[in-house]
């Protein structure tokens, strides 16, 4: 058994941060130098007419099925936002076999439309199930307090308390509020904060100020992680990925 490498990133639909390029080529090849056995994703494009009109780079298929083609790595996609045009969700890709358990409505408004991704993994040698969670939350605080209740009740109900868990993604959780109710209701941690004191900084790519994206775990330690700062990932999105090393928590204690 070995550590499971994670990484989440919210892509940002392809596009450099001021949506002048198509910078899906560049997202797989540097992803797959990080050699991530699970990866987390956001505002991942399943379609978009309109684009695929204006760039001559634009995928014949949905995102999620390009970067998995190009990381040889199997996929689940959840549906957040759908329009005339187009659509947008979540999706986890993944190096060993996984089963697509649900996509969960997160949305509190008209003006967002969030989800939860759960996949199970199928980790051979691991001496318990880690269930996956990629959530993508609002941009007010109000809005995410309600949609914490929402995870809160979602994992109470369909996560056994004997299954590893790992709930990472786009919290834009600039307050710090979450981190607090998730170890005391779920008892839940994030990495960074566990290892290091402190989330990671991870948006505006460019100059990044802001702790919004995060790894939370449950029956699960961390053994290192990373915020992957600079170039080439400055330029890639509006956000910059997060990685993690996991192993059960049990063998971290041994």
């Amino acid at each position: 058994m070995r550590p499971l490498n994670i990484t989440t990133l919210n892509m940002h639909k392809g596009m450099s941060p001021l949506n002048r390029r198509v910078q899906l080529p560049r997202i797989a090849h540097c992803l797959s130098n990080l050699e991530p056995d699970v990866v987390f994703l956001q505002e991942v494009q399943g379609k978009n007419m309109l684009r695929s009109l204006r760039f001559a780079d634009w995928p014949q298929e949905g995102q999620h099925h390009y970067l998995a083609r190009k990381l040889a790595h199997k996929v689940a996609y959840g549906l957040n936002a759908s329009y005339n045009h187009g659509h947008h969700g979540n999706a986890i890709l993944s190096r060993y076999p996984l089963s697509t358990r649900c996509n969960v409505d997160m949305s509190v408004n008209r003006l967002e439309q969030r989800g939860l991704l759960h996949c199970d993994l199928q980790l051979s040698g691991w001496p318990v199930r880690v269930a996956a969670l990629c959530v993508h939350l609002n941009l007010l605080a109000h809005d995410r307090r309600k949609q914490i209740v929402k995870l809160r009740h979602y994992i109470d109900h369909a996560i056994p308390d004997d299954t590893a868990l790992i709930v990472a993604g786009d919290f834009n959780d600039w307050r710090g509020e979450i981190s607090a109710i998730l170890a005391g209701e779920l008892g839940m941690t994030e990495v960074f904060e566990s290892l290091y004191g402190r989330h990671a900084r991870s948006y505006p790519a460019r100059l990044p100020v802001l702790p919004l994206d995060r790894i939370y775990v449950r029956g699960l330690s961390a053994v290192s992680a990373q915020v992957h700062q600079g170039l080439p990932w400055a330029s890639l999105s509006d956000h910059l990925p997060l990685s993690a090393l996991l192993v059960p928590e049990s063998t971290s204690r041994s």
